[in-house]
């Protein structure tokens, strides 16, 4: 049966039809299951998954119920939504291209992780951070950052193998990838307190302090 589309399409063309997909710069194409295709089609997961949160933001700023301390998150979220298509452009580059790449545009910089770095840093100087996991899901925003940390985390696995392979041009993708999951961590936090939500622990029973157990005994 042909695969070719009888009619006109703004997107679809086919030539995918088979299984394979293109890269940027041309080349030849490679399978959809691909290491490389499953490492940027990650990406694109994330992306998706901070654009829910930046919509959460968007409908309480819409009905008036946008707490001051969210005011300026939907910013930092789509900074990272657009500096993650770098990302993509990285890992989706036909080697043969590598030296085609610029840093910021379609290969991530130095000056990318420490933007991150940088967020981090303020960030944490104005919470109270949790001294044990927690269970996401204490508000729509705080959860969808979660979501997008653990899907961050993912195509950071993705990338170690493409690394480990030589299969990655530049030196500061892993490094972007690893702080921006703690960075997503942090602005869930952020998120929460800023509407007077506090982190579910993991445990049932909160661990106790060290000074609870000196006096214990245990």
């Amino acid at each position: 049966m042909s695969s070719r589309i009888d009619y006109e399409s703004a997107v679809a063309t086919g030539r995918g039809d088979d299984g394979t997909t293109g890269l940027l710069y041309g080349g030849a194409r490679i399978a959809k299951d691909d290491l490389r295709t499953e490492a940027y089609g990650t990406i694109d997961e994330a992306v998706a998954a901070l654009g829910i949160a930046r919509a959460e933001l968007g409908i309480k700023a819409q009905y008036g119920t946008l707490a001051t301390g969210l005011t300026g998150l939907g910013d930092i979220i789509l900074r990272l939504q657009r500096e993650l298509f770098v990302v993509g452009a990285e890992l989706a580059t036909n080697p043969d291209a590598w030296d085609r790449l610029s840093d910021g545009t379609t290969r991530v910089s130095g000056e990318m992780v420490t933007g991150l770095d940088d967020l981090l840093q303020g960030l944490e100087a104005d919470l109270t951070m949790p001294r044990e996991f927690v269970v996401p899901g204490e508000t729509r925003p705080s959860a969808a950052l979660e979501l997008a940390r653990t899907i961050v985390r993912r195509a950071e696995r993705r990338a170690v193998g493409l690394k480990r392979d030589g299969s990655i041009p530049g030196e500061q993708l892993l490094p972007y990838l690893n702080r921006l999951a703690d960075l997503l961590w942090v602005l869930a936090r952020a998120a929460e307190q800023a509407e007077a939500r506090t982190a579910t622990p993991a445990r049932t029973r909160p661990r106790r302090s060290a000074a609870t157990r000196s006096a214990r005994g245990s």
